[in-house]
């Protein structure tokens, strides 16, 4: 026993050693073990650190931008653009709310020709254009993806009438799923087929609700399509009249709102952070009174058809404060659909330029009455129709031979009248013409208005400064000349054509008013009522415009029968006929005018434009009760007899100084 006990001692050192030496390695494995885990956990953590570094530092300008677009939406909030009224807030042109009919092709699936089945006949489509708008599609978005496309736009401008149709046709799609059990995910899928898969814009359509009335004042305004932030925008825009010089003033400011969504796409108002309401345009009223309006417009049209001219034109002023209340000239358009042609759109009133015939002999004789270089009771001699002067023959329609300063107005003498404008001087005469506001824009707030042609004194011919007075060798625009008369009613005081009354806001509070405007005195209070004198000698019976005399009202007013010329030269049988006048004559409420371009049955102005003026001189003082005059009626006495052949044109030079009443 004593012999073994070293054995087993030694047997149990081995043991002990070589399990401590086991123990010894198993720490070190484990320990190595520690050590990759550890090199592991910290590799991981780092690369979750470079990934937040990347994702909150290096790309946050980027994802947030991403975020902001899947969880944040800005809404462009759109003015309503601001009415066009007359002066007793009649409206002349609003805008209507309509709706811009659009689509998301990516959430209708294979259900597209059972949508443009329900949906063709409302919005006016066969089922196969339809169809092919609806047809899916990739498009490349703002940062460069390939993503779906989730916006057609079907059709603009639709009434609201049609847009509940369109919804009533969607939330009643059949989809042939017949007695099958629908799964929620596929109910969920059917329900946003029908709400969200067609979809409506807010927008605005001009409307002009009283069609062709003003329609040369009004203008009309289309649709302009423009990028903002990405997104495409239509604004209503003016393209001609009021619509268009007044059109800062009309469209108002944009809006907009930031504001969080949720996965519908539907906002979460709590979370709303910017809402900037959008400023309704302002209302512009016009001097226009709409029911005189359509009277001038009414007797116009009957003119039109009686004569067949290739245009007339009608205005009708208050000229002490040279608001306009009507202006038109046929033909004319319908400003809801004002087509491509431009000829009816010209506002001919302030665009077109022509000689004025015998209604310019106004500025001349009132010149020289002015300047104390005639008498009313001077006498020239007229010549018996046929003037010689710097080698030219200048003619008068009837032979006359005397005739006082008032006859050579009342029975329009061309050459009395360039007697008149040779004593009065070319120097005094280019002023007055100018001072009248001849040869530039009077002002009218309205695009395209033409200065009229007015040479100075240098470049006239010798002949000038007897064409001159008679209308011959000057261009104006129609605007122009019933300023001038407006001027001599107005007691000498040129006004500035008045077409704007003042701005309002959508309250009608006054925003901006517009008084009337004094250019300059032209000439005098007396040579004012001297002339007026002369001109109520114009609708006696021995006048020129007997036509155009009113029963209760003295009536002052000139008579214009100017041939056309046609490549410088005057044209056999085409006219401008023309009858500008006021009343009451000492007391002026209203100034009218009346043109026609190549009157077809007859031509002086006497004849065809002074019954126009009459008939809307008698409606308008009706309308406005105008109180009548305590007047007798003028005398009537002939000055001369007429005549049988020495007025008649008889040659093409004659034909080209002619220029009768």
């Amino acid at each position: 026993m004593r012999n073994q006990w070293p054995r087993a001692a030694g047997i149990f050192t081995a043991a002990h050693g070589l399990f401590s030496a086991g123990v010894t390695m198993a720490k070190k494995l484990q320990f190595r073990r520690v050590i990759v885990l550890a090199a592991i956990l910290m590799a991981a953590f780092a690369g979750l650190g470079y990934r937040l570094v990347d994702l909150q530092v290096v790309r946050h300008s980027e994802l947030s931008a991403i975020a902001q677009q899947n969880t944040q939406r800005e809404f462009l909030l759109n003015p309503r653009r601001g009415d066009i009224l007359d002066v007793k807030g009649n409206l002349l042109a609003t805008s209507a709310q309509v709706k811009n009919v659009c689509a998301d092709p990516s959430l209708m699936s294979n259900y597209t020709a059972v949508i443009a089945h329900a949906l063709a006949p409302i919005l006016q489509f066969t089922e196969n254009e339809l169809l092919f708008q609806l047809k899916p599609g990739i498009i490349t978005n703002a940062r460069g993806d390939k993503i779906a496309r989730q916006y057609v736009l079907l059709r603009k401008k639709v009434s609201l009438d049609t847009w509940e149709r369109v919804q009533n046709a969607m939330l009643h799609l059949d989809f042939a799923v017949g007695d099958k059990k629908l799964t929620p995910r596929e109910k969920q899928h059917f329900r946003d087929i029908k709400e969200k898969s067609v979809f409506p814009e807010n927008c605005e359509q001009r409307v002009y609700p009283n069609q062709n009335l003003a329609a040369h004042v009004l203008g009309f305004a289309s649709d302009l399509e423009r990028e903002i932030n990405g997104r495409t925008v239509y604004d209503i825009v003016g393209k001609e009249g009021i619509e268009y010089s007044f059109n800062s003033q009309l469209t108002g400011s944009r809006g907009w709102r930031f504001t969080e969504t949720d996965r519908q796409k539907r906002e979460l108002v709590t979370l709303r952070e910017q809402d900037v309401e959008p400023r309704d345009g302002l209302n512009v009223v016009l001097t226009l009174d709409s029911v005189i309006q359509h009277i001038v417009e009414s007797a116009l049209a009957d003119g039109m058809e009686k004569h067949t001219p290739i245009s007339i034109s009608g205005i009708v002023i208050r000229p002490r404060t040279g608001e306009i209340l009507a202006m038109a000239t046929l033909p004319n358009f319908d400003p809801n659909h004002p087509g491509n042609q431009a000829d009816p759109r010209r506002n001919r009133v302030i665009t077109d330029v022509v000689e004025p015939g015998s209604t310019f002999k106004i500025v001349v004789v009132s010149g020289a009455l002015n300047d104390n270089v005639v008498r009313l009771t001077d006498n020239y001699d007229c010549e018996h129709g046929h003037f010689s002067f710097a080698g030219r023959v200048l003619h008068d329609h009837e032979s006359y031979g005397t005739l006082s300063v008032e006859q050579i107005i009342t029975k329009s003498s061309n050459i009395g009248a360039a007697k008149i404008g040779i004593k009065l001087g070319a120097d005094p005469l280019y002023q007055y013409i100018r001072n009248f506001g001849f040869g530039t824009t009077t002002g009218v707030p309205l695009p395209g208005e033409a200065r009229g042609r007015v040479y100075p004194v240098d470049k006239w011919s010798k002949v000038s400064i007897a064409q001159i007075p008679m209308g011959h060798g000057i261009s104006v625009t129609r605007l122009q000349m019933i300023m001038a008369m407006s001027a001599i009613a107005n007691q000498g005081v040129l006004m500035k054509p008045k077409l704007v009354a003042r701005l309002e806001d959508s309250n009608h509070k006054v925003m901006v008013s517009y008084p009337p405007e004094k250019i300059r005195r032209v000439i005098s209070e007396t040579a004012a009522a001297q002339i007026t004198t002369a001109l109520k000698t114009v609708v006696a019976t021995n006048g020129t415009a007997p036509q155009a005399a009113l029963e209760h009202y003295t009536v002052a007013g000139k008579t214009g029968t100017a041939q056309k010329a046609e490549n410088g030269f005057y044209v056999p049988g085409k006219y401008f006929s023309s009858f500008i006048g006021f009343f009451p004559a000492d007391n002026p409420e209203l100034c009218i005018s009346v043109m026609m371009d190549e009157p077809k049955e007859g031509h002086y102005g006497g004849k065809v434009a002074a019954p126009i003026f009459k008939e809307i001189a008698e409606r308008t003082a009706n309308y406005l009760n105008i109180k009548p005059e305590d007047k007798e009626q003028l005398p009537v006495k002939e000055i001369l007899p007429a005549s049988d052949d020495h007025g008649s044109i008889k040659t093409a030079a004659a034909r080209s100084q002619y220029n009768p009443n």
